[in-house]
């Protein structure tokens, strides 16, 4: 049964939007085509709306009414919003990256998620329309629980509407994931970076890795598994080389807080299957966060990834961390094969680091330089 709604027809989005210079290109990152109807059939005034990077699959050619009133938002569910106040977000990372200003009043497209942010915000989906708030660049919409002591209050939005097709239902990043495929037999070498927690420099790391693979000469795919959606790590891992990039987006989820531990293996799953069709000669995943946060840590424990990570790197802010998380990870039966992240930048916190573990410590040089970056993958170093 559909959820019950008010739908108002998206002729009338013209008159909620000033129209801007963007165009309907502007809607769909050409990068990540999943084929469907064409945007140039998007109707009049949705394509000079913003939308945010978390959006960057759907396509608008379907969106028919947009559903007022008497809903409860999904996880996943298409918006349109208004800024009514700005606070610690005051951009909106587009599809292709950019990152645009926005003012009061200013309509835009993004998506309800809940977010886990140990130095931003932790928030969920609110239970009704009411207003809420943009808690991350890459255009989650959300309801704040709590902050960081150090950052603004989050820039507050009203939701307007969620984007519908004709017959009322929601549409939802699920309806462009990827497609499920069956992992071949022939995947790449799988090296997985996790970490104590967020910017312990575990993208840093991973880019860091493709361009030593890449010196090297192999085609290398990356996948950032869990996190909040957002660009930054995509288009970092997309620079340092990697021919494809995903992450749980492309799976149809805009973050992976509060989702179910089977869903987030399945995410997992679906993002190696998909990468694994892509010819390439390694695969490096990112999984955000911490060991102790729940969704990374069912993650780490999962019969999946058991299966398929053969190597790991663990990124830590300080030496101390760098231990206790390489040690919890031991004590689960996880092998570490080296250690890398911020705490790198101190040649005394790799000293300690290395002495109390006896791992390889590898920083942003080490981990590009070709011959370690392979003997790595290979298990040799």
């Amino acid at each position: 049964m559909y959820r019950k709604a008010k739908l108002q027809s998206l002729a009338s989005l013209t008159e909620l939007t000033s129209m801007s210079s963007l165009s309907a290109d502007d809607f769909h990152d050409p990068a990540t085509a999943t084929g469907g109807e064409a945007d140039a059939n998007i109707l009049p005034g949705l394509a000079a709306i913003r939308r945010g990077f978390a959006t960057r699959r759907a396509h608008f050619s379907s969106v028919a009414r947009l559903t007022v009133d008497e809903v409860r938002p999904q996880a996943g569910d298409l918006v349109l919003a208004e800024i009514t106040s700005l606070g610690q977000h005051t951009r909106l990372e587009l599809p292709d990256g950019r990152r645009s200003q926005l003012y009061v009043g200013d309509r835009i497209v993004v998506t309800y998620g809940n977010r886990y942010a140990p130095d931003q915000f932790e928030a969920e989906v609110p239970a009704d329309m009411g207003p809420c708030h943009l808690v991350a660049a890459g255009g989650i919409a959300s309801r704040l629980i709590g902050k960081h002591a150090r950052v603004k209050a989050p820039t507050r939005i009203k939701p307007v509407g969620l984007l519908a097709r004709e017959d009322g239902r929601a549409l939802n990043l699920r309806d462009w994931s990827v497609e499920a495929r069956s992992i071949p037999k022939s995947l790449p070498p799988v090296i997985v970076v996790t970490g104590t927690a967020m910017n312990a420099g575990k993208t840093t790391a991973a880019a860091s890795l493709i361009k030593g693979l890449q010196y090297a000469g192999m085609r290398v795919g990356a996948a950032k598994v869990t996190g909040t959606g957002a660009g930054g790590d995509f288009w970092q891992m997309k620079d340092a080389g990697a021919v494809e990039v995903v992450d749980f987006t492309d799976a149809g989820y805009a973050t992976t807080y509060q989702v179910a531990p089977n869903d987030v293996e399945k995410i997992f799953v679906r993002l190696l299957s998909h990468l694994g069709g892509m010819h390439l000669d390694a695969i490096v995943v990112e999984v955000a966060d911490g060991v102790l946060q729940m969704e990374t840590s069912e993650l780490l424990m999962s019969s999946a990834f058991a299966f398929y990570c053969q190597r790991m790197i663990f990124a830590a802010g300080d030496a101390l961390g760098a231990l206790a998380g390489a040690q919890w990870l031991q004590q689960r039966g996880l092998r570490v094969d080296a250690l890398s992240g911020a705490f790198t930048a101190s040649p005394l916190a790799v000293r300690e680091a290395s002495t109390a573990l006896g791992l390889p410590v590898l920083g942003k040089k080490s981990l590009s330089d070709p011959d370690i970056a392979v003997s790595l993958l290979s298990g040799r170093l």
